[in-house]
């Protein structure tokens, strides 16, 4: 129970930017364990972006509310993920050969191809949650956030990491069978918690919206790249947030 905790632990330390004490935590071990826990603190981040949007709701219309759930989300991880959209679509439009396209990604300057699809997926995340309705979004908040992590997770069972070092080398050697049992349980759970309150209706569109998400981000970089970097699990992440959104507002 004990190592679980400090494998949790992990987790959060790596995906968001909360003060946690790992230095007497980590294990390489471990911290390629704490991958099976990305849902759950995916559901985390959505349950502190739902939180924003509820308080600001009560003085704020709904667009400044959301509004400041996404700023919550992104302070709370550090645009961790947000970053990795931006440095794929860079890489994926700027690299002509698999090598350049790698070189570009490492490369800490935001460019033209990450710019635009940054401020796209962002402003179009906004519009599809202003379109559902009130009580809906914090719903759609936790759920789209954790099941978007389960999303990245299939990407680390199915794929093979293309680079020697960076931030997706703690999992560059996938998720153990237990992991991804976990992982999935967690997954299951965001589900009952979404047909607690909403229609299988409703999730099915959003799960389809969800799956869209995840095959068209690994089409953008997987015919280029040949696996996966820590920069691509953050596209998809991304994607499969939007694509969860977008297809609760295809449903309504």
């Amino acid at each position: 129970m004990i190592n679980e905790g400090a494998v949790f632990l992990l987790a959060v330390q790596f995906l968001t930017r909360l003060p946690i004490g790992s230095a007497q935590l980590y294990t390489p071990e471990r911290m390629a364990a704490s991958v099976r826990y990305y849902p759950l603190v995916g559901g985390l981040v959505g349950a502190f972006s739902a939180l924003a949007f509820y308080l600001a709701s009560f003085v704020f219309p709904v667009l400044v509310s959301i509004l400041f759930a996404i700023a919550a989300g992104l302070l709370i991880t550090g645009a961790f993920h947000e970053d990795g959209l931006a440095d794929t679509f860079d890489g994926i439009g700027g690299g002509v050969t698999r090598e350049r396209a790698l070189e570009i990604m490492k490369d800490s300057r935001l460019g033209t191809y990450g710019t635009l699809a940054l401020l796209t997926v962002l402003a179009v995340k906004v519009i599809a949650l202003t379109a559902l309705p009130l009580m809906l979004i914090p719903i759609a908040l936790i759920a789209g956030h954790g099941l978007s992590r389960l999303s990245s997770i299939l990407v680390i069972a199915t794929s093979r990491y293309v680079r020697d070092e960076g931030t997706g080398k703690p999992v560059a050697g996938g998720i153990s069978t237990g992991g991804l049992l976990i992982a999935g349980l967690t997954g299951l759970a965001f589900v009952a918690y979404w047909l607690a309150f909403y229609s299988p209706l409703a999730l099915l569109w959003a799960g389809g919206g969800l799956l869209l998400g995840h095959c068209l981000m690994r089409l953008f970089f997987e015919r280029k790249l040949g696996g996966y970097t820590g920069d691509t699990l953050g596209a998809v992440q991304q994607l499969s947030e939007l694509g969860f959104y977008l297809g609760l507002v295809a449903w309504l």
